[in-house]
């Protein structure tokens, strides 16, 4: 059913079947495969089973399956007494699917700390919360939900507070875990925390 591609745990995906190996089987650092397309039905099936693709421009597609997962727990979110503040004056407003594509293109462009380029190729944009203040958009973050969990895949702020903002947002949707993937400065100081595999799939499987 799989190929082989270096080791015995990084697998080569068919192209004429949608399928993954075992999470468990994944690499240290998370990675599990290489290959395959960004079909609708391939994205659900990996975020079904805890995988979502990572890669850069020039890369084949990558496929991760971290052994921890960085999550936020919505009633756990950490909101500070600045952001409180903010929250009470309504500095900003939020809207849900309305500009998704300037959302996605947004968090394409937008400059990080530490980062030369991103992994949100044109590729990326193709196959798949907004913030706004004085009717410029200046924050957002885009993802999808599996059962009572939200995939995060990634979120942008051209001002201070916006992609909180969206965050603290979306805790308040009725959702049993928000999963951030890979941790951040930034998460962390959201009250994300790191949890096994097991347990986040013993959630994302919940009510089914």
């Amino acid at each position: 059913m799989f190929s082989l591609l270096f080791s015995p745990m990084f697998f080569q995906l068919p192209d004429d079947e949608i399928v993954f190996p075992d999470p468990a089987l994944a690499e240290a650092d998370g990675l599990l495969a290489i290959g395959g397309d960004l079909s609708l039905e391939r994205l659900l099936m990996a975020y079904a089973n805890g995988i979502f693709p990572w890669f850069s421009e020039d890369d084949p597609i990558l496929w991760y399956a971290p052994h921890q997962r960085c999550v936020i727990y919505p009633d756990e979110i950490e909101i500070s007494k600045s952001m409180r503040k903010i929250l009470r004056d309504n500095i900003f407003r939020i809207t849900v699917n309305t500009v998704f594509e300037e959302v996605i293109i947004s968090c394409a462009n937008t400059p990080r700390k530490g980062q030369d380029g991103t992994w949100i190729t044109n590729e990326m944009q193709e196959a798949y919360i907004e913030v706004w203040q004085n009717d410029e958009l200046v924050g957002g973050l885009y993802g999808l939900r599996i059962n009572r969990v939200f995939c995060g895949e990634s979120m942008f702020s051209i001002v201070s507070n916006a992609s909180k903002m969206a965050m603290i947002y979306l805790s308040n949707l009725d959702l049993d875990l928000i999963d951030c993937q890979l941790p951040n400065d930034h998460l962390m100081s959201l009250g994300a925390k790191m949890i096994e595999r097991d347990l986040y799939m013993k959630i994302l499987q919940r009510n089914k």
